[in-house]
């Protein structure tokens, strides 16, 4: 089997990275309910906005989103207890876990450094929660994770079939 940390610590870390320099770049360049240079990407479909959410995933919560802190802490540390003992694992099951712990620090880094969350996608015609890119890395890892353990296992090829 193959070691896959690399791509563990270099995704978890690379989307944390991203997350971060997103998060920095709509701050600086907007205010919040500000949208993208005064106008929107896609009128009515897709927008950028500076929003903060206090709270946690979808806005629940409000105000209580630093007190639970130590969840995404749990959360973290769980992809990243689960890559160091599960490193022969499947490349998708890593992956999924570098998504969830990237997304779990991403968020935690907002928390412990501003008190809330920053957010900037919008989709408006579903009227979707403003997210970000760290919330992105968890709804990708989820959506990986419950396909990876709903997916019935490919029957085992018997080696010796093949020489008869």
């Amino acid at each position: 089997m193959r070691n896959r940390l690399p791509l563990f610590f270099g995704l978890l870390l690379g989307m944390v990275a991203v997350d971060q320099a997103v998060k920095a770049w709509v701050r600086g360049a907007l205010n919040p309910g500000q949208y993208l240079a005064g106008g929107k990407p896609w009128p009515g479909v897709f927008e950028i906005t500076l929003s903060y959410n206090e709270g946690v995933a979808f806005g629940m919560f409000q105000g209580q989103g630093v007190l639970l802190s130590p969840i995404a802490i749990l959360i973290g540390g769980f992809s990243v207890w689960y890559a160091l003992k599960h490193r022969d694992d499947p490349a998708w099951s890593i992956v999924a876990m570098a998504l969830l712990g990237a997304g779990a620090f991403g968020n935690l880094i907002d928390r412990l450094w501003l008190g809330k969350v920053t957010d900037m996608f919008y989709f408006r015609p579903i009227n979707f929660p403003v997210f970000n890119v760290a919330d992105s890395c968890i709804t990708i890892a989820a959506l990986m994770l419950i396909r990876g353990w709903t997916k019935k296992p490919e029957p085992a090829q018997d080696a010796s079939a093949g020489n008869a």
